[in-house]
């Protein structure tokens, strides 16, 4: 069965929550499944390294997890307003599908999470989406006809889902942010399968 690879890097589970509900969505969707994987965090010394399978929570995510997946939704926490050095270290290591274009026409979407409300969330999103123009993926975004778009007053972009977590991580997530998470995965599971 095709499968939606759903790769994140969470340290405080918020973008791992949103992980979950847009799972939800995709399986709304009959005839195609989600995977969900995380990265291993940067070790700061380059001696000390992860263990192969994380003691709990989603596995560590392989080139071919994402060589073989129909679509992608990709999150990250916001550093700085921009993605997670974790997952940045992933995709700096994707050369070898760009050279095979093993990605291009695959639909993608992206979604974070920030401690304040004007954290970056937007460029975090854009700096997630510039590896998959790249490969040539398809990117999606959250729609205006969402109407939670346009009444949330917590996380919710066009250019993706996003969570404001609160300063201390004390925020859960909103039902506006959980409605477009989940409303961005069933729309990113119906145009994978079309194309798929």
């Amino acid at each position: 069965m095709p499968y939606i690879l759903i790769l994140y890097y969470s340290r405080t589970g918020s973008v791992a929550k949103i992980a979950q509900l847009i799972a939800r969505g995709i399986e709304m969707v009959g005839g195609i499944e989600a995977r969900i994987r995380t990265v291993p965090p940067v070790a700061e010394v380059t001696t000390i390294a992860a263990p192969p399978v994380p003691a709990e929570g989603a596995v560590y995510v392989t080139l071919d997890d994402l060589a073989n997946c129909a679509g992608l939704a990709l999150g990250s926490p916001t550093r700085f307003g921009n993605m997670a050095a974790p997952l940045k270290h992933f995709l700096d290591g994707t050369s070898a599908l760009w050279f095979n274009a093993t990605l291009v026409g695959k639909p993608a979407c992206v979604f974070s999470s920030s401690s304040t409300l004007h954290g970056g969330q937007e460029t975090t999103l854009l700096s997630m989406m510039l590896p998959l123009l790249h490969h040539g993926m398809l990117i999606m975004g959250v729609p205006y006809s969402e109407s939670r778009l346009n009444t949330t007053l917590t996380g919710g972009t066009p250019y993706g889902v996003t969570h404001f977590a609160g300063s201390n991580n004390d925020r859960d997530i909103s039902e506006d942010e959980k409605q477009l998470a989940i409303a961005m995965g069933k729309r990113l599971a119906e145009v994978t399968k079309k194309i798929f």
